[in-house]
Parts: C-alpha cells; sequence; structure tokens
C-alpha cells in the first residue's frame, strides 16, 4: 500500500474560489458582449493599467519592438521555433486525406481542413512566456490555418518585447497587446476593431481558463487547462537533488501548482524533501513555488515500481518524469498522462521551453480522456461520399428503407425508397399520387 510522506496542506485562502473566479468572468463577458471595444478597454485599464490607443500592434510597431530584442534572445527563440515546427509537421504529415471505394460506385472519403481563424493566447502578467508563442502559433501555422490572432498581456505596464518578437516569428497575423479574459472574450465575440475567431488556444491564469470554458461552444478551445502540474516517478537509484529541482521547476508557475514525488525508496523521497526545504530559501521565485509545494505538494512511497506506475496512473498529471533505471517502461504501463519525460538527461523544463513537442497539456485529471495541444487541433477532419453506381445506389436504397423503419422514421425511409425504386428493380409500396413526382415502378 502506499504511504504519504506528505500530503498537501489545506488550501491557499488566497487564491481565488472557483464561484469568485465564474462570477468575474462572466460579468466581463457580458460587458464585452453588449459595450465591444469600450468594455474591453474599461477591463485592460483595470486589471493590467493599460490603454493604448489601439492595442493591436502596427507592422512599423512590431517590427521597433524586435529590433529592440538582443540578438542572441532572437537566435534562441529561432532555433526552438525549428524544433516546434518540426515535430508539428511530422505530426501533421502523419494525419492524410483519403478516399476508399466501399462498394462498386461508392467512394467515401476523409479530408482535413484547417481551422479558418485561430485566436492564440499568450500568458504573461508575472513574466514573458515566450514558448507559448511557439506552442500555440507555429502549430497553428503548420496546419495551414490562414488567420491568427495573437493576444499577451503587458508586464506591469511594459511591452514585453520577447514575446512579442516570438509572436511575430511564430506567423501571427494579427499582434494584440492584451491580457485576461478580456482578450479571451473579444477573441470569441467580437468587437468594433477585433474580428471573431473560431477556435482559441493556450494556456492562462484561473480567470483565463475559465473564460475558455464558459465560451466553450460559441468558440472551440483547445483543452480546458488548469494550474501547472508535475509528478515525478523515481526509484533507489534517483538523484534526490535533481527530483527536488525538477519539482520546485513546475511549482514556481503558480502557488497551485501540483507537485508530486511517487518512489520506491523512502530515503530518495526524504532527502528530496531535504533538498526542497534548503532550496526554496533563497530561490528567487519562491513567493509562488514555496506555497505551491506546501499547499499542493505530495510525497508517496509505493513497495515496487509497478505499484508507483499505478498511483502515477490515477493522479493522470499534466507532466510526468520518469527518473528510473528503464524509463521506457512507462510508456508500457501507463496510460495517462499529459507529457512523459523520459530519464535524468530530460526534463520537464525542456518541454516547457526548447525540446519541440507542444506544452499546451492536459490537467486537473483531464489526461485521462484528452491528450494536449498539438497540430491536429488546428484541423477539422471531415468526411465526404459519392454513390455513382446505380445499382450500388439501389442496394442502399433498400437497406436504407428497412433500417429507417426499424426507428420510425418514415422520411429517411422514403429517401431511400426513391433510389431504390428509380434505380432498381424494387417495387413499392406507396404510388406516385401518395408520394409526390416519384415515378411508380412495376
Amino acid at each position: 500500500m502506499p504511504t504519504y510522506l506528505k500530503k498537501p496542506d489545506a488550501v491557499d485562502k488566497s487564491i481565488a474560489s472557483d464561484d469568485e473566479v465564474k462570477a468575474v468572468v462572466s460579468d466581463v463577458i457580458a460587458d464585452i458582449r453588449a459595450n465591444g471595444d469600450a468594455a474591453v478597454r474599461k477591463y485592460s485599464e483595470k486589471f493590467d493599467k493599460w490603454s493604448p490607443k489601439s492595442f493591436r500592434l502596427s507592422h512599423a510597431q512590431i517590427e521597433e519592438i524586435v529590433a529592440g530584442v538582443p540578438e542572441q534572445v532572437i537566435k534562441d527563440i529561432e532555433f526552438v521555433q525549428t524544433q516546434v515546427r518540426n515535430f508539428a509537421t511530422k505530426q501533421r504529415e502523419s494525419i492524410t486525406d483519403f478516399e476508399v471505394e466501399t462498394l462498386p460506385g461508392v467512394t467515401l472519403g476523409q479530408k482535413n481542413v484547417p481551422v479558418q481563424a485561430v485566436g492564440a493566447y499568450i500568458p504573461g502578467g508575472r513574466y514573458p512566456l515566450t514558448a507559448s508563442a511557439h506552442m500555440t502559433i507555429v502549430t497553428a501555422k503548420v496546419a495551414g490555418v490562414p488567420r491568427v490572432a495573437a493576444c499577451t498581456p503587458p508586464i506591469r505596464g511594459e511591452i514585453p518585447a520577447a514575446t512579442i518578437a516570438a509572436m511575430a516569428m511564430a506567423g501571427a497575423d494579427e499582434i494584440y497587446l492584451l491580457g485576461g479574459v478580456q482578450a479571451v472574450a473579444a477573441l470569441t465575440v467580437g468587437t468594433e476593431t477585433i474580428a471573431p475567431v473560431n477556435l482559441l488556444a493556450g494556456p492562462g491564469n484561473a480567470y483565463v481558463a475559465e473564460a475558455k470554458r464558459t465560451l466553450f461552444g460559441e468558440v472551440g478551445i483547445d483543452l480546458f487547462a488548469g494550474p501547472t502540474e508535475i509528478l515525478v516517478i523515481a526509484d533507489d537509484g534517483a538523484d534526490p537533488f535533481v527530483v527536488a529541482v525538477d519539482l520546485l521547476s513546475q511549482a514556481e508557475h503558480g502557488p497551485d501548482s501540483p507537485a508530486v514525488l511517487v518512489t520506491t525508496s523512502e530515503t530518495v523521497a526524504r532527502r528530496a524533501i531535504e533538498h526542497i526545504d534548503q532550496i526554496l530559501v533563497d530561490m528567487p521565485t519562491r513567493d509562488m513555488a514555496e506555497p505551491a509545494w506546501r499547499n499542493h505538494g505530495e510525497v508517496v512511497v509505493t513497495d515496487t515500481l509497478d505499484e508507483a506506475f499505478a498511483v502515477a496512473d490515477s493522479y493522470a498529471s499534466e507532466h510526468v518524469q520518469v527518473l528510473t533505471a528503464n524509463p521506457r517502461q512507462a510508456l508500457e504501463k501507463m496510460k495517462n498522462f499529459g507529457a512523459l519525460f523520459l530519464g535524468e538527461g530530460t526534463c520537464v523544463s525542456y518541454g516547457d521551453k526548447v525540446i519541440g513537442t507542444n506544452h499546451v497539456l492536459p490537467t486537473r485529471g483531464s489526461a485521462r480522456f484528452t491528450g494536449g495541444l498539438w497540430v491536429g487541433k488546428y484541423l477539422k477532419t471531415v468526411t465526404y461520399q459519392e454513390v455513382t453506381n446505380t445499382e450500388s445506389s439501389a442496394l442502399l436504397g433498400e437497406l436504407c428503407g428497412r433500417a429507417a423503419r426499424v426507428e420510425l422514421f418514415e422520411g429517411h425511409a422514403r429517401s431511400g425508397d426513391v433510389r431504390a425504386a428509380k434505380y432498381g428493380d424494387a417495387k413499392l409500396a406507396w404510388t406516385e399520387h401518395q408520394f409526390g413526382t416519384v415515378p411508380a415502378h412495376a
């Protein structure tokens, strides 16, 4: 049976409750729906202290901002976007259009059509999160999306230059310096100056996540996302210091970010806890990482590695890092995760920032039923059908008539009957006089 050396403490009361978040989001969306740009400006001033003449950056403004970004930052952005683009391209190549002839003259087909307008939300507020631009915009463009409208908030009243550069280099067609619920709502319902989109993508805080949840249906979304999560699976050979560093790397995302260790070694568990306590003393992002670890951190000791995999599966965590002698076992043993990070040479931070896989991943247990953002999310897989052989149409018509009448759908049945009568030798149970201009067949 698993032993819990650390369980979450009481929930941090400084974090707004779900009801409070829902109330704020509902009010903002309703106001923007009714009052458009004026409401967007009001909430940008209120929440971000930001009220420019235009929230959309012009080409000249973008060029000026990008020109001021250090050359090494630009080179690093180019490198990372190449990794993301290469992986997304391989994903796109794995999705194929096809046609198949299932009966003589009966053609069924599948076609993948890009979503025509995407809103990419790149979070900010505390830090410039350039990586989210790569994940949302580059992937959409590889999918063939013709219009990507990207939003990011100012950071303490300043333009996040590196983020703007990443958005531009990723291929965004429109860039808005706008954040929060007001950005998500404006992209969804449209305003006088912002045209609505068909799908929203990208992570955000609790308010952005709730706005996406509320607006889902009116607009498509990538996935329901909550606070960043990490779960580390470790055996007795794992380095406790590496475990501690990696757990805190994700805890710094926010005070509500769960960090969980599942290990077969009590020694590794206790030493990792000690290292975490020591690291937190002077960690620059302690204000986020410490409450996350205190209130949402867990340490679980299991008897066997199989039990560790089973416990990890029950969490269905966003990020699962495997620090074991044979980390690839997790590929066979585990089913519920957003992304796996195999071995000490790999870390969740690589996935977040540089390696090329997408970092927009399922949280709060939703990895039980969905994967993360990928190129396929920006595609609509549609089908088509064509029947050119009259004998096949007659055959299908007879079958359709029988199948539809089992379900008491007479209108459907008659659509089949028409073709059976016109193209085949079937005798109709009803006449032209009874049903429109259908020719009678003997």
